[in-house]
């Protein structure tokens, strides 16, 4: 699997982003699809994971009411949808495939990913 993370930018504050990562090279329709981030001088972090059917999501307590996942299977497709954004959500952020084949959203270490996309930066200006 391949995967292509997109739509990270520049946004004041209070605003919002829209990421997407596009997978090629097989289906990723039975993984749990997760996001991470990393910001400069920290390690990488969890963000969400959502099931493969979609119906189940995980979130930091961060980003908890603010950010949301979503994935269309057909497309082999996922998102993160980023609304109320805060300084602190500045980082280079990475989606992944779960290691195996599963539909549990409790995959929040960096190990249980095996597939990742090259990153996305976002910045989000005070």
């Amino acid at each position: 699997v391949q995967l292509q993370a997109s739509g990270g930018g520049l946004v004041q504050a209070g605003g919002s982003l829209r990421l997407s990562c596009a997978a090629s090279g097989r289906t990723f329709s039975w993984y749990t699809m997760g996001w991470f981030r990393q910001a400069p001088g920290k390690e990488r972090e969890f963000v969400t994971a959502i099931s493969w059917s979609g119906i189940s999501t995980n979130y930091a307590d961060s980003v908890k009411g603010r950010f949301t996942a979503s994935r269309d299977n057909a497309k082999n497709t996922a998102h993160l949808q980023m609304n109320s954004l805060k300084p602190e959500d500045t980082a280079v952020y990475y989606c992944a495939v779960s290691t195996v084949v599963t539909n549990t959203v409790g995959l929040r270490r960096v190990s249980e990913y095996y597939y990742w996309g090259q990153g996305t930066q976002v910045t989000v200006s005070s």
